[in-house]
């Protein structure tokens, strides 16, 4: 069906075949790929690279494949088997290992999988080296040295890294065990039967949480619903909450990166504020800047301000925030689509620090969900797309949008990802897909209807470019 190739992994579904899907040929290629590129960039032989993966159930045989791949090139491999994204990108660093590759599709249907690639700081890799291992896969894969036998390393198993991974988390000083245990909270999680449904309890269990409700925590790859956590795919759970009296509930993606959060009654929270309230409490706490990507919303900008913070905006892709951040010295930062990253215990999206800190601040303000939420400034994200029809060229219409409104007075125009145009009203931004034949637009207001208008107003503008 499809086989997508981007800088930070190679994503497809299994089956089908090579080049056009996830195959084993197009596994090995790019697992071989990878460790060739670290090897050089870090400049020598001997190398070791984690190994984890979420629950998926075509998991198994494309580990044993990435394994099979690097033992033959003479990589020393730890895997640590079911495993959250940020799990293994920690372990990584807690390993001293030189590479981690994740086998997730995160939010992806249950018939897709890929591989996420981390270098040696347990982050994404960047576009450059990206770039550069693609074009190795792709057309000079001929240059692979595979090692003879006797140059084989070891493949180890070690389980232990999310326990580790929850020690972090417990020690950091933002994070208030006793406060949490104190308010006993009764706590909903839906882990649609990937690894959060073996973290997430164990993470509320060591915060002092004796009260779960555990719905599709068993990991079996068998997705009970839709796995992108979005309102529609969050139905049982709101009924659950409502049916239990629980305080709250935490939904969460496949790879555990992004955390969505359901407010006492049932209703959304909302994954764009996910990073709101988390920045919220932490910047009460420590002062500093604050980054999300040019398609989140404006509350961040609000609450940094609110703080004696600046804020600032990166292009989407985790990769592009984490550079941001460190740019800018950000105290915390993330995606809102509830991808939160706290740089003291890591750079990159974790929603299991994510919820040990929005129950430390639930717990300081002793306030429900609900309560908590009205806190923050409301707005409404309109997200629509503009199919395009072959010979269009997009970046050149996008030139004419931008000089449309740049010298408009009280508009500010970024062209770091696309177009965004600020308004004193909202946002709109648009932004070329990378893999289908289509524009992105995204359109943040006060009210769902503004931001509906400011969408439709910069599609017309756009539409109108087209010769």
């Amino acid at each position: 069906m499809t086989l997508i190739k981007s800088i930070s992994g190679i994503r497809g579904t299994i089956g089908g075949f090579p080049s056009q899907n996830l195959t084993p040929l197009d596994i090995l290629k790019y697992s071989a790929a990878f460790a060739s590129i670290i090897r050089k960039y870090e400049k020598k032989k001997n190398i070791k690279i984690i190994l984890g993966r979420d629950a998926r159930i075509s998991g198994p045989m494309v580990a044993d494949i990435v394994k099979g791949t690097l033992t033959s090139l003479g990589v020393e491999v730890i895997d640590i088997g079911l495993a959250t994204t940020p799990t293994t990108e920690i372990a990584v660093v807690l390993a001293k290992a030189d590479g981690g590759i994740i086998i997730t599709a995160s939010h992806n249907p249950k018939q897709w999988n890929a591989l996420k690639l981390l270098n040696s700081k347990g982050e994404f890799i960047s576009s450059e080296i990206g770039s550069e291992l693609l074009d190795l896969a792709e057309n000079d894969s001929n240059s692979f040295v595979f090692s003879d036998v006797d140059s084989f390393k070891n493949v180890t198993y070690d389980d232990t890294f999310l326990e580790k991974h929850v020690d972090l988390i417990i020690e950091n000083p933002f994070v208030d065990v006793n406060l949490i245990k104190k308010a006993n909270f009764k706590i909903a999680v839906d882990a649609v039967n990937s690894v959060g449904g073996i973290a997430i309890p164990y993470l509320l269990r060591r915060l002092g949480v004796k009260k779960i409700i555990e719905l599709n925590c068993v990991a079996d790859g068998n997705f009970s619903h839709n796995p992108e956590p979005l309102p529609e795919n969050l139905t049982q759970i709101s009924e659950e909450i409502k049916k239990n009296g629980a305080d709250l509930g935490f939904v969460v993606d496949p790879d555990v990166d992004r955390l969505a959060i359901i407010n006492e009654d049932g209703t959304m929270f909302g994954e764009e504020y996910t990073l709101v309230a988390v920045a919220d409490y932490i910047l009460s706490q420590k002062k500093g800047n604050t980054v999300s990507n040019l398609s989140s919303t404006r509350a961040l900008r609000d609450i940094t301000i609110k703080h004696g913070g600046e804020y600032f905006s990166a292009a989407v892709g985790e990769v592009n925030v984490v550079e941001k951040m460190k740019s800018v010295n950000a105290v915390i930062g993330g995606e809102g689509n509830g991808g939160v990253i706290f740089p003291e215990l890591h750079f990159g999206r974790d929603a299991l620090i994510g919820i040990a800190l929005f129950l430390t601040l639930l717990a300081k303000k002793q306030k429900s969900c609900s309560e908590l939420r009205a806190e923050y400034p409301n707005y409404f994200i309109s997200k629509n797309r503009l199919d395009l029809s072959e010979g269009i060229n997009v970046d050149e219409i996008l030139i004419k949008v931008k000089d449309k409104y740049r010298n408009e007075k009280n508009v500010s125009v970024s062209t770091i990802d696309g177009v965004k145009i600020d308004f004193e009203e909202g946002w709109v931004h648009l932004r070329k897909s990378n893999t289908e034949p289509i524009v992105r637009i995204y359109a943040e207001s006060s009210s769902i209807e503004m931001a509906n208008s400011l969408a439709e107003k910069i599609k017309k503008d756009f539409e109108a470019f087209i010769i």
